[in-house]
């Protein structure tokens, strides 16, 4: 697939990232009316080692760039602990998770794009959130905190995030690499969620 050049960096990720977004969000199907206790168990798991993953490349960059780290607030956006806590919510056994293989953090251009995909997340979480609450086996009253981390604060984060990515591009990063990333990423999170859809429904 060619990369399109010129425009605005955020419409360049949301159009460069659409069919594996999609692909998420089918094989996840967070949103299904028959959802059940055991299936979201089953996806936080995947979701716990994949952020455990995407976290770990992140530090790395962080600990090489703390400036660009600071003004991206990393030390907020992190989700990880979150999914464990869910975990436990539901009663699931802990241990530590499988977690997929994603390259290294090579500058702030990738962090760029790999928060893209984990940043985003949040968005479409404050829906999942809701139905969640919405679904009989958990009617008593499990709240979870991975989805919506940021809670009312959550359009004010996207907006930074949003910001510090336009802002780096338009100092001379590099977008083409923004963007790359951001495919790489989501491609990683569709081909490791694919065990979540084969047990939808169950």
């Amino acid at each position: 697939m060619p990369q399109e050049t010129g425009g605005d960096v955020l419409r360049r990720l949301r159009t460069a990232t659409a069919a594996e977004h999609e692909r998420v969000e089918e094989t996840l199907g967070l949103t299904d009316p028959l959802l059940t206790r055991d299936r979201l168990a089953t996806v936080l798991a995947l979701m716990h080692g994949f952020w455990l993953a995407a976290e770990e490349g992140l530090d790395d960059w962080a600990a090489r760039e703390p400036a660009d780290a600071g003004a991206l607030q990393w030390d907020r956006r992190r989700r990880a602990a979150l999914f464990a806590g869910d975990l436990a919510t539901l009663g699931s056994p802990g241990g530590p998770p499988e977690r997929p293989a994603l390259p290294a953090v090579a500058d702030t251009d990738e962090a760029l794009g790999r928060l893209y995909v984990l940043e985003g997340s949040t968005l479409g979480g404050t829906f999942i959130d809701r139905h969640l609450a919405t679904l009989p086996d958990l009617s008593d009253g499990v709240r979870l905190r991975a989805f919506s981390p940021y809670g009312s604060q959550t359009g004010a984060m996207w907006h930074a995030f949003r910001r510090a990515t336009r802002a780096h591009v338009d100092g001379g990063g590099d977008a083409d690499a923004v963007v790359e990333a951001a495919r790489t990423t989501f491609t990683v999170l569709a081909d490791w969620c694919r065990p979540a859809g084969a047990v939808v429904g169950t």
